[in-house]
């Protein structure tokens, strides 16, 4: 037996109102995502590089701040793991930033494996729920697929393939991000209209 929780309800309540107040921002977002987007799918290697330079400055400055913070503590427990993990982190910043070809080209084989595991994945558990999901197990099974063929696909095209899968698949990201955005801002401002119409 569920009981309904009212803080939950209450927090749904105000985002609901948020988004409804600053559907504006919503939708200024989202049009910025889709364009970023439409130009990550229009010029990939360009949004690859991008997304490799990133990578390098996120691994740089967690590198840093876990080096200073392991310095501080370094009589506490645990300091010979965590500053060679420090040190590790500001190692993959450097090389993704000084040689950023080879930092997609590593990038590229993380996806590569991404795709092949959550496509086997994938198309076990659809073979597994055949029987439960008998409408959708096609839709997961065909998923599977192709994230498979995905991964052929760049695999057979290395290393030309490097310069431009993940900018693409990035961009892909950000227009279905974005058209989400606009679609949740404009039903906000439509229901916000319709209430303060019948009001």
């Amino acid at each position: 037996m569920s009981v309904s929780n009212p803080d939950l309800e209450e927090m749904r309540r105000s985002a609901t109102t948020a988004v409804r107040e600053h559907w504006m921002f919503f939708l200024v977002e989202g049009i910025v995502l889709l364009i970023l987007g439409a130009g990550a799918i229009l010029i990939p290697p360009l949004a690859t590089l991008g997304v490799e330079i990133l990578f390098g400055w996120i691994f740089l400055i967690s590198g840093v701040a876990g080096l200073i913070s392991t310095f501080r503590m370094r009589h506490a427990p645990g300091f010979a793991w965590s500053l060679p993990s420090a040190i590790l982190g500001i190692a993959v910043g450097v090389v993704l930033l000084l040689w950023p070809l080879s930092g997609i080209l590593s990038l590229t084989f993380i996806l590569i494996a991404y795709f092949i595991v959550e496509g086997g994945l994938s198309i076990m558990y659809a073979l597994e729920h055949k029987r439960e999901l008998p409408g959708r197990w096609g839709f997961m099974l065909a998923s599977g697929i192709v994230d498979l063929i995905l991964a052929a696909i760049i695999i057979s095209g290395l290393p030309g393939t490097a310069a431009w899968a993940l900018g693409l698949l990035v961009g892909i990201n950000m227009v279905f991000g974005g058209a989400a955005l606009i679609a949740m801002a404009l039903e906000a401002h439509a229901a916000d209209r319709h209430s303060a119409g019948r009001s």
